[in-house]
This record gives C-alpha cells, sequence and structure tokens, in this order.
C-alpha cells in the first residue's frame, strides 16, 4: 500500500477511536499489521497523528478551554470546572497515569504492542463494559462543574489501566468515572478533556525519544495523517455524544469483544 494511502487509513483510524472506549492505539496496532506499514518510522507516525486528534477536541470545546485561563492565582470551589481549579482537576487525573507510563515506557514499548496483547486488553475491557454498565451507582456529579479532588484522582487512578495498549484511554476514564457516579455524558466530556494533556504529554515524550529516526520526505505523509485524523475526530466526537443521550456504552463492549476474537484468530 503506498504511504499516502496509508497515511489516510490510519488517519481515519486514530480520529474515529480516540475518544470512544474502543482503544485507539490497539486499532492503530492492527491496522498497521494488517496494511504492513510498520517500524519505528510508523510508530512515529502513529504518535505524531494523534496531534490531530487533540486539535479536533480542542476546537470543538474552545469555550471551555478558554475558561480554564486562570484570570487569578486562588481557588474558588464555586469555581467549578474552569480557571486554576479546573487546571488542578486535570492535572491531578493526569499525573497517575503520565509517571507510570514514563517508568514503565520502555517495557509497555517493547512487550506490550502487539497483536495478541491488543486483543487481551480488547476482550477485558469489553467485559468491563458490559459487567459494569447494567450495575452503575446513582448519579451524584452532573455536569463538569460538579466535579470534585477525588473524583478527579480516582479518575486518574483508572486512567492508569489504559497503559495496557487496547484497554483504551477513553474507555477506563469514562467507566472509572461512572463507577463513581458521574452521570455518563459527563464523564464522556471530562475524558475528553483528560486527553489533552495526558496525549500531549505522551507525544511530547515520545516524539523526543524517536524524532532522530525521521527526515524530510516523512513531512508530507505525517501532514495527511494529521488532517485526516483532524478531521474524522471532529465528526467521531459530536456522533459519540450525541449516542450517549439515548444509548449505554453497551454496544462498545460487544464490539470490542468481536474484534478480539477476530485478532485473535486472524493474526
Amino acid at each position: 500500500m503506498p504511504d499516502w494511502l496509508a497515511a489516510i487509513v490510519l488517519g481515519l483510524v486514530e480520529g474515529i477511536t480516540e475518544f470512544i472506549p474502543v482503544s485507539s492505539t490497539g486499532h492503530l496496532i492492527i491496522a498497521g499489521h494488517l496494511i504492513g506499514f510498520e517500524g519505528d518510522r510508523a510508530s512515529t507516525f502513529e504518535i505524531f497523528i494523534q496531534l490531530g486528534a487533540i486539535l479536533a477536541v480542542v476546537f470543538l470545546y474552545w469555550d471551555r478551554f478558554v475558561k480554564l485561563i486562570p484570570t487569578r492565582l486562588e481557588m474558588n470551589p464555586e469555581q467549578g470546572f474552569s480557571g486554576l481549579r479546573g487546571l488542578l482537576l486535570l492535572a491531578l487525573t493526569t499525573v497517575p497515569a503520565v509517571s507510570l507510563g514514563a517508568l514503565g515506557h520502555s517495557t509497555i514499548k517493547n512487550d506490550l504492542f502487539s497483536p495478541t496483547t491488543v486483543a487481551i486488553g480488547l476482550a477485558v475491557g469489553g467485559l468491563a463494559i458490559l459487567l459494569i454498565e447494567p450495575r452503575l451507582p446513582q448519579e451524584k456529579y452532573i455536569g463538569l462543574d460538579s466535579l470534585t479532588w477525588r473524583v478527579a484522582l480516582l479518575i486518574g487512578l483508572f486512567q492508569c489501566l489504559s497503559l495496557w495498549p487496547g484497554m483504551s484511554r477513553a474507555a477506563m476514564t469514562i467507566l472509572g468515572a461512572m463507577i463513581i457516579g458521574v452521570e455518563r455524558k459527563t464523564a464522556a466530556e471530562y475524558s475528553f478533556f483528560v486527553a489533552v494533556p495526558a496525549l500531549c504529554a505522551a507525544v511530547g515524550y515520545d516524539m523526543l525519544k524517536s524524532i532522530s529516526s525521521l527526515q524530510g520526505s516523512d513531512a508530507p505523509i505525517f501532514a495527511i495523517g494529521f488532517v485526516v485524523a483532524f478531521i474524522s475526530a471532529w465528526f467521531a466526537v459530536r456522533v459519540f455524544i450525541r449516542l450517549l443521550g439515548s444509548h449505554s456504552l453497551q454496544p462498545f463492549g460487544w464490539y470490542r469483544i468481536v474484534v478480539a476474537g477476530a485478532v485473535l484468530l486472524v493474526l
């Protein structure tokens, strides 16, 4: 497959799967394996195009991101999810997974990035969705402004589970939030915001380690993947939020299990 076509395919995969509970990393590993786009260059490409998906969320929630800019260095519980308090809530959620990911970076990259480990992560995450969704507690936190320090930290601990490829950062943050009483739509929206610092940290760390393997001729392919990821993520987030208004996450659980079985059978 030509590199430009591979860039389009992987850009679509990244954009569509990054913010829904199916594991974008897992799908990229599987897709790259199927189309023969693998190796150090491919790994760096897959990391880079995440920035396109991140930018889509920033544009979609621009007003809320602007409200996170501190106007004064003080915290007021009535601020909700804005200003310094909002930034510190995001930091509290982000630090556990980023710290653990940095410590185990080599092990994760060298030992866990394979179709088999992805299939395991997809299946386990899918079963978790199917088991947890019917047994959710009463909703206590509705709207981003209702989130507390305890909720932010607990979501951050759940997010650590997503370091296993295939588990899905979105799935673990959304499920973790719902387990502690966060309303489904609020949980999904918070996972979008958490994705920005978490993914920026991961992308920045990986890019610094692999930038030496890139050449100027790689720029067009990276640009294509970035743009495709941005556009597809824009639409995927809008559709996902609309679906959560009338559907549970259970269809995603069944989808994950089917894909996991297919991967084990084919790859």
